[in-house]
């Protein structure tokens, strides 16, 4: 079993930054992608970014160019540094983790872009 504890989420103006960080538990052995999704009300959980065990990265087409994400193995640790937000980003933002073929995830944090 792997833990997922986020944060880093809460209330910034539109243009505004925020970093989630997210900290999984236990063993790195069997850990792979690592990521974070999000899910505004009504609409499906969705990809923001992932990042794989070597370092590769993928990002939604909506925010590419804003938000970077990247980790440390070492410490089972992915973050999502946010920039340039904008309202249609206001979500709950979850922490995904693959380990052995097995998705865990993250309680979500809120994400909220207003003025």
């Amino acid at each position: 079993q792997v833990q997922l504890v986020e944060s880093g989420g809460g209330l910034v103006q539109p243009g505004g930054s925020l970093r989630l960080s997210c900290a999984a538990s236990g063993s790195s052995f069997g850990i792979g992608t690592m990521g974070w999704y999000r899910q505004a009300p009504g609409n499906q959980r969705e990809l923001v970014a992932t990042i794989s065990s070597v370092g590769s990265t993928n990002y939604a087409d909506s925010v590419k160019g804003r938000f970077t994400i990247s980790r440390d193995s070492a410490k089972n640790t992915v973050d999502l540094q946010m920039n340039s937000l904008k309202p249609e980003d206001t979500a709950v933002y979850f922490c995904n983790v693959r380990k052995f073929a097995a998705d865990f995830w993250g309680q979500g944090t809120q994400v909220t872009v207003s003025s």
